[in-house]
């Protein structure tokens, strides 16, 4: 659908507001794609990028609505595991579960059919059969040495599961091999290793404003505090 010069210009505005803010602000994103959304509700691009919006900001039910509105006017099935996550969302894994076994998933491209994967995997968790997530998450993709961009993701979600299951180990090295894909710092594996290897992270910068926000008349009544002179003889 097209828009006369002006009204697409303001949509457009909108939309990359939206781009720019929903990772950062997500709140203020949903607010310009309401904008857009007023402006050109017909617009497919639109309806996906409210969809997106409404997804960031966990308003599931009208995020859903979005997608659907979407993939009517286009006919992709793209947005299809993203519908799926939104029924996880509103606490319905089984209808999840359900989408995963819809013949849109075959029509998915590879990165798609990953991310119905992951979603499926989710569902699985949140109706507590752990040992079918994993499953679920074995594949191709996962034992493959290629790195792809959703390789560490696909890594975490599996080495999350495992963790859940119990199997420490086995989780262990699926965190690092996530960790080892992960260049653009998309998941918090490192954090999770550290987290099995009892290790601690202290922030120096922390450390410092704490020291820095002690006053010497603090620091001399901490001094003082056990009831001695400056000699080191007890008061008496």
């Amino acid at each position: 659908m097209s828009l006369p010069k002006t009204l697409a210009e303001d949509v457009a505005r909108n939309l990359v507001m939206v781009a720019r803010l929903i990772d950062e602000d997500p709140e203020q994103a949903y607010a310009y794609s309401r904008i857009a959304l007023r402006l050109a509700s017909r617009v497919a691009a639109v309806r996906e990028a409210a969809g997106f919006a409404a997804y960031a900001t966990q308003k599931y039910s009208e995020a859903l609505a979005e997608f659907r509105a979407a993939k009517r006017m286009t006919g992709s099935v793209e947005l299809w595991p993203v519908m799926a996550d939104c029924e996880r969302g509103l606490g319905r894994p089984e209808r999840a579960m359900a989408m995963a076994g819809e013949p849109e998933v075959q029509k998915l491209d590879r990165a798609g059919q990953v991310e119905m994967r992951l979603v499926a995997a989710g569902a699985r968790r949140d109706m507590g059969q752990i040992d079918a997530a994993i499953v679920t998450l074995q594949s191709s993709e996962l034992a493959s040495s290629a790195v792809h961009p959703w390789t560490p993701r696909l890594r975490y979600a599996y080495a999350d599961a495992l963790l859940a299951a119990g199997r420490e180990d086995e989780a262990r090295e699926w965190f690092g091999k996530a960790l080892e894909a992960d260049k653009d710092g998309a998941t918090d594996a490192s954090d999770r290793l550290a987290e099995l290897d009892g290790v601690e992270f202290v922030d120096a910068l922390d450390e410092d404003e704490d020291d820095a926000a002690q006053s010497p008349a603090d620091a001399a009544d901490d001094d003082k505090s056990d009831g001695k002179d400056e000699d080191g003889t007890s008061e008496s």
